[in-house]
């Protein structure tokens, strides 16, 4: 029994390799990026500590005092090792030696005082004025747009800038270019108008396109159920081919069918109707043909689950209720549809899971187009973290529309158990108690 067990969890390992690695290790990084303000400007490495234009006006915007900015703003000019270095390049090591020896490590307010300092040296005064001018630039020192690569290196900064204690964390953290750790993303995410519009769309695509996904794949199920075998395999697979069709040659397909160009505006022409973009020229347009173009993909596959449902209905029940003169309405109220309650509830949970991560299909055929109108929540979360128009991609608050999809998911399934009674699914049949 042991080895058994062995065995069998040997031949399940590919298959669990698969699940960690395609579906439990992205579920993990998505709530690990959903915690952090990673982008494209922070990197997801760590970050440098730079205090730019922009810094400064958030800064401002945080209430840091003026006298605090005006410091980190204001350039002072030091002498030290870099500037002496700079200055033994451009006018010769003396003239560095003996100014570095009369004044390394002071401190002045204004080029002009530098000015001064080097048309007094005795040995090596620089005398032209435009020189003079070009030297003190080599000392001028300021916090703007220098970049300090670690945390004790902009700390040291600050310290030699007289940064007051109290605003050094504020400084720090506007500074660090880095991804931090935080929970900001969610309050974000709620307090945008436009959040609020991706659910509502998502809403509608979910309710309209799961309701014809399952309405008809059980009208093709039972419709095909009562032709003869030939009839049914050869409709069964004609509504299968959209899903085997690549998306791309298939929104191609909705393009050509759909566009001002295409075959309905081609038809339409003949009796006086202007060409128009059928997809995009108006929210409804645009909202029936995702619900179909997805509908179509849908249906095909609960086409196939409920036909093979159906063929698993004892043939007696059928004929006995002929014998006993139900027509087939009454054939498929009170037969095929009480059979099919663990199919249905198979097929709209998968199918209300996919359509809340899929996107592929609307990004083809209307990017969320017109106007926004068909973004939903899933293509949302691609444009904020892969594919933002500003260019600055936003990985953290991508990933956390992704973590509430996961949420929203797992909550639609534990509703849908509940709906559909699935304890009383997997009782024993009365008959074997």
């Amino acid at each position: 029994m042991q080895r058994s067990s062995w065995l069998g969890l040997a031949f399940l390992s590919p298959a669990l390799i698969v699940v960690l690695l395609f579906f439990m290790v992205p579920v993990v990084l998505t709530g690990f990026f959903a915690f952090t303000n990673m982008s494209t400007a922070t990197g997801v490495k760590g970050g440098e500590y730079v205090l730019n234009a922009s810094g400064l006006r958030a800064l401002a915007d945080a209430g840091l005092p003026a006298k605090t900015l005006d410091q980190i703003e204001g350039a002072g000019y030091r002498v030290d090792a870099r500037g002496l270095e700079a200055l033994a390049a451009d006018f010769g090591q003396p003239t560095a030696d003996e100014f570095g020896k009369l004044h390394t490590g002071e401190v002045f307010a204004k080029r002009r005082d530098v000015e001064r300092a080097l048309k007094g040296l005795r040995s090596n005064p620089i005398r032209k004025t435009r020189d003079r001018k070009a030297a003190a630039e080599l000392f001028k020192r300021s916090m703007m747009n220098e970049r300090f690569p670690t945390l004790p290196a902009f700390e040291a900064a600050l310290e030699e800038a007289k940064i007051p204690e109290a605003d050094r964390p504020l400084i720090t953290k506007v500074a660090y270019t880095g991804w931090v750790w935080t929970a900001e993303n969610f309050g974000f995410l709620f307090s945008l108008e436009s959040t609020w519009q991706y659910a509502k769309n998502t809403g509608i695509y979910v309710v309209f396109t799961l309701s014809f996904n399952v309405l008809f794949g059980l009208f093709l199920a039972i419709a095909t159920f009562y032709l003869p075998a030939g009839q049914a395999s050869t409709f069964r697979a004609i509504w299968f081919l959209p899903r085997i069709l690549p998306p791309v040659l298939y929104i191609v397909m909705w393009r050509w069918f759909t566009w001002d160009t295409g075959f309905i505006s081609t038809v339409l022409s003949g009796f006086g109707v202007a060409p128009k973009n059928w997809m995009l020229d108006t929210e409804f347009h645009a909202w029936t043909t995702i619900v179909l173009i997805n509908g179509f993909v849908g249906a095909s596959m609960g086409m196939i689950v409920f036909s093979s449902a159906i063929r698993a209905i004892p043939s007696s029940m059928l004929y006995a209720s002929e014998v006993d003169g139900a027509n087939r309405l009454q054939q498929i109220w009170h037969i095929i549809l009480p059979q099919l309650r663990w199919p249905i509830l198979f097929i709209t949970s998968y199918q209300t899971m996919s359509l809340l991560t899929s996107f592929e299909y609307i990004y083809l055929a209307t990017d969320g187009g017109p106007g926004g109108a068909t973004e939903v929540w899933a293509l949302a979360a691609f444009h904020t973290a892969l594919n933002n128009y500003g260019g600055n991609l936003q990985y953290g608050l991508g990933a956390t529309y992704a973590l509430l999809l996961v949420v929203i998911g797992l909550l639609a399934s534990l509703a849908y158990l509940r709906l559909f009674n699935f304890r009383n699914l997997l009782i024993k049949p009365r008959i074997e108690g």
